[in-house]
């Protein structure tokens, strides 16, 4: 068995499940994390944020949370994503509508699977990022340090946590996003 690692996490949703609206939706899925072998050790309040990409449909609802977990990030992955099917997430098209998002953002200070394929997936131009899924895990999440919907609720959990790559705390990377995004974050 492995020891037991940190991991952080960003959830999200902008579309009812069968427990109610996307807040309820995201409290369900904590409360499932127990049962899966997965320790919540601290949760993010909740913000109201517009989707992503702009006009793709209604607002989201997003947080953060900070878990311990005995596996590996691919295995914790799969717990993931069986939460997410369980609320009725249903992987159709990239960056769509959904009852539930629960993106693995980092794995401590592990960089998986090399820094080489983490840069060319951190460098890779806008216009493709909305074509082009790894299929395979890549941490940290390539993009996180561009997305106020993410470091927001990520600096409640875990400023200091420090991007092995880029060298920056999660404070650090809210403080160079501009302040338009930063203020499209509202807390419920």
């Amino acid at each position: 068995m492995q020891d037991i690692q940190q991991f952080l996490i960003a959830l999200g949703g902008n579309l009812p499940s069968e427990v109610g609206d996307p807040a309820q939706t995201l409290n369900a899925a904590l409360a499932e994390f127990l049962q899966s072998g997965v320790a919540v050790e601290t949760v993010s309040r909740f913000y109201r944020t517009p989707c992503f990409p702009k006009g793709a449909g209604p607002d989201y609802v997003n947080a953060a949370a900070r878990l311990r977990f005995a596996g590996t990030a691919e295995a914790l992955l799969r717990v993931l994503h069986e939460i997410e099917a369980h609320y009725g997430r249903e992987r159709i098209e990239r960056w769509g509508r959904r009852t539930l998002d629960l993106d693995l953002i980092a794995a401590g200070d592990t960089v998986v699977p090399d820094a080489e394929t983490h840069a060319a997936w951190r460098s890779l131009p806008p216009d493709q990022q909305a074509l082009n899924a790894p299929d395979h895990l890549i941490l940290p999440h390539p993009r996180l340090q561009e997305r106020a919907f993410v470091l927001v609720p990520l600096a409640d959990v875990a400023p200091e946590w420090r991007h092995p790559v880029l060298g920056l705390t999660v404070s650090e990377m809210l403080e160079a996003l501009p302040d338009k995004d930063i203020s499209e974050v509202r807390p419920l």
